[in-house]
């Protein structure tokens, strides 16, 4: 097991990364669902574009190795919509969880909660649903296209990386707003994926929702299965990055005055009333459908859509895609004001 002290450093520095440009906050994912604020999109776009062709760099001079999840057609493509589906009711992905908890939000609390259950659950369905969440397509990924790191391959990254950088750019565009923190996280945070992937450091891609049913095995004692073997050491590891990012988060509000108890936040209020039952119910059905279907897909926003895509993986940007159309269509039905507008 690598260095507890490092693993734990690298969550505070994504935890610090995340807060930053407040792309942990129900708010600002909610909005994301109704396309009213694009900064989620805009930096997922940007770290993608920039780590491409840093992380390829890098792994050409042999300092680091691709990690590309397989491309589980059904999984990926009913995993990412079942996911965008719980981050838009739940307004927080895995990651962010841990971080807005940090800060001291009541309903990550519960979504979490749902999630742990909901990777429970996953692990105790394993048996009877990997046989239906196949075809698998295997480790399809640019590098595997070309099968060396040639001109054309550099050059095609570099290609790649240009269009999901000018697409973070060209939507900042169209919103014509001013703030420009979702650059710096974008960029902070492909350097710091790059710096994790190194096998100087940790070798392997950030990730958030193996922990969830790896802890929630633990809790429940449910240790003795083949999907608990499978996940046990990303699931170790993403805990205490995660633990990591809590920490961080919780300094950072404390230092800030800015740390507050809190279930119901403006969006919510706005669409769904301040009701607290029905935050809680609705926090953790979208925790508990939220991770369920990142294990249906094998991963979430920060190890499919980000690490994926970084190595441009074609299972994480098809998981991506299927995830932000279910993210837009639940964001759509769910958040209806009574009158019908939205």
């Amino acid at each position: 097991m690598e260095n507890f002290a490092l693993i734990l450093i690298f969550g505070a520095l994504f935890g610090i990364i995340i807060q930053y440009a407040r792309l942990n906050k129900y708010d600002v994912i909610s909005a994301q669902a109704l396309l009213k604020d694009n900064t989620v999109a805009k930096t997922i776009l940007l770290t993608i574009g920039l780590g491409a062709v840093l992380l390829s760099i890098v792994t050409g001079f042999g300092l680091a190795e691709f990690h590309i999840k397989p491309f589980i057609a059904t999984g990926i493509i009913f995993g990412g919509l079942i996911f965008g589906a719980g981050m838009a009711i739940l307004g927080y992905c895995p990651g962010t969880l841990a971080i807005s908890l940090g800060e001291g939000s009541l309903d990550a609390l519960i979504g979490i909660i749902g999630g742990l259950l909901g990777g429970f659950v996953f692990t105790l369905l394993f048996p009877a649903l990997q046989h239906i969440l196949g075809p698998d397509l295997g480790k399809i990924s640019l590098y595997s296209v070309f099968g060396d790191f040639t001109i054309g391959y550099y050059i095609v990254v570099v290609v790649v990386g240009a269009i999901f950088t000018w697409l973070a750019f060209f939507i900042h565009k169209i919103e014509n707003s001013t703030d420009k923190k979702w650059m710096i996280s974008g960029i902070s945070l492909a350097l710091l994926n790059t710096v994790v992937f190194l096998s100087a450091t940790t070798n392997r891609p950030i990730g958030a929702s193996t922990s969830y049913p790896y802890l929630g095995d633990l809790i429940a004692g449910a240790t003795n299965n083949t999907y608990f073997e499978k996940i046990q050491t990303p699931g170790h590891w993403e805990l205490i990055f995660l633990f990591g990012a809590m920490l961080a988060a919780m300094f950072v509000s404390i230092a800030k005055s800015k740390f507050r108890f809190r279930l119901i936040y403006p969006n919510w209020e706005k669409y769904k009333g301040n009701a607290s039952s029905k935050r809680i119910i609705y926090a953790f059905i979208g925790g508990f459908v939220l991770i369920f279907g990142a294990r249906m897909a094998g991963g979430c926003t920060s190890g499919h859509i980000i690490s994926g895509g970084m190595q441009i993986a074609f299972s994480s940007l098809v998981f991506g895609l299927f995830m932000f159309a279910g993210l837009l269509i639940t964001g759509k039905l769910f958040y209806r004001q009574k009158n019908g507008k939205s």
